[in-house]
């Protein structure tokens, strides 16, 4: 069975990566690479390069979708993504399609499979981000699949409560979870050849997206966040720049003013897997609104301070402390996160997402799986 998978951003295709391998290493499928999205964008680090590296044949690239200025921009990528996306399902012709997530790349890739027939495995639906129209984008994708492979048994449940087929719905655990327990990480001396920066002892990991969903003053917000890593003097900040989200340009230029004024801080506008997780091993928080101060730094046992709405409604480990997006909140979660109060009361790392094994959970379901065999979905309806 030909098994197409399509990545748009780094986090993504980090969390991807190891499927990929492990369906071009099986004998029962083959591998379909179809990208999109930032991966295609120098600003963002043209990591279409990454995904060669990794040793991947890129079969399919959609250039229709992009960073967007609006919701205007928004909607008309996602509109040409779908006629994109239809020519290369239509000419590579795959069995199923594999969507990790929420982003709005991944509903044109959903509407243009779902009318050609082409079964869906969503992968991280259920999940609640409230603070992002990918919440709405995640729940769509959902609906458009037929194939489901969750993070959590409350997740499960939720999309059962939403009309899914219990059989089609599989907790396999979080993919980030996984990564952190099979990625071979760099030392500290090697991250700095890595990087060409010193890492002090003492180190921030930041990454801030764009709210899309809820009340948001985007410029005071990483003016607010800048402003709170500054009562840090000692500590080493690196900078993950953000998404492709609209207004992600104002928080990217915000934190080029301000590294271009501190020896000690650096952005970055692609890591990789391996450097991120290496980084955030080391990290005394992981600071920022990004999914994987939920999912990945719980399973390091590293505190993170996640800022603000963008993942309100998601499960949180004890380790993970939620704060409001004005600088005396933001410094005041910082520095309780640092003390030895807090990481005295922490257990071993934890997470609500499971232990190893997500990766091969999902091949036995690709692999298990006659997806010319489903047939339509059908309504489940919980009330009977």
């Amino acid at each position: 069975m030909k098994i197409a998978v399509v990545t748009g951003t780094r986090a993504e295709f980090g969390l991807l990566a190891p499927l990929m391998h492990k369906i071009e290493a099986s004998q029962l499928l083959d591998l379909i690479t179809m990208v999109t999205g930032t991966h295609l964008l120098p600003d963002f680090g043209y990591t279409v390069e990454d995904i060669k590296s990794e040793g991947f044949a890129v079969d399919a690239t959609i250039p229709e979708i992009a960073s967007a200025r609006d919701g205007a921009d928004v909607a008309r990528q996602v509109g040409s993504g779908i006629l994109g996306f239809t020519d290369a399902l239509v000419s590579l012709e795959p069995d199923a399609l594999v969507l990790l997530g929420d982003r709005y790349e991944l509903l044109s890739a959903a509407t243009a499979a779902f009318f050609l027939e082409v079964p869906i495995v969503h992968l991280h639906g259920g999940e609640v981000t409230e603070g992002a129209f990918d919440d709405t984008i995640r729940h769509a994708i959902s609906k458009f699949a037929s194939v489901h492979a969750v993070a959590a048994p409350e997740y499960r449940d939720r999309l059962i409560r939403a009309g899914e087929q219990p059989a089609s719905v599989h907790v396999v655990g979080g993919f980030g979870v996984d990564l952190v327990a099979t990625t071979n990480r760099f030392t500290r001396s090697e991250l700095e050849a890595e990087l060409g920066i010193a890492i002090g002892e003492q180190l921030l990991l930041v990454t801030y997206h764009p709210v899309t969903a809820a009340p948001h003053e985007t410029q005071q917000e990483i003016n607010a966040l800048v402003a709170a890593l500054g009562k840090f003097p000692d500590a080493t900040v690196v900078f993950t720049l953000p998404n492709a989200d609209p207004e992600h340009d104002i928080i990217s230029a915000a934190i080029s003013k301000a590294v271009s004024k501190n020896d000690a801080w650096h952005s970055f506008p692609s890591l990789g897997s391996r450097k991120y997780l290496s980084l955030m091993a080391l990290s005394a928080v992981v600071v920022g609104n990004s999914s994987s101060g939920l999912l990945e730094a719980p399973s390091l046992g590293i505190p993170s301070v996640n800022i603000g709405p963008r993942q309100d409604g998601r499960l949180k480990a004890a380790s993970v402390l939620s704060s409001p997006a004005e600088a005396s909140a933001i410094e005041h979660h910082l520095r309780h996160a640092m003390s030895q109060d807090f990481t005295n009361h922490l257990s071993a790392p934890e997470t609500p997402y499971g232990g190893e094994g997500a990766v091969e959970r999902v091949m036995r379901l690709l692999e298990s799986t006659a997806f010319d065999n489903l047939g339509h979905k059908k309504y489940f309806d919980v009330t009977g």
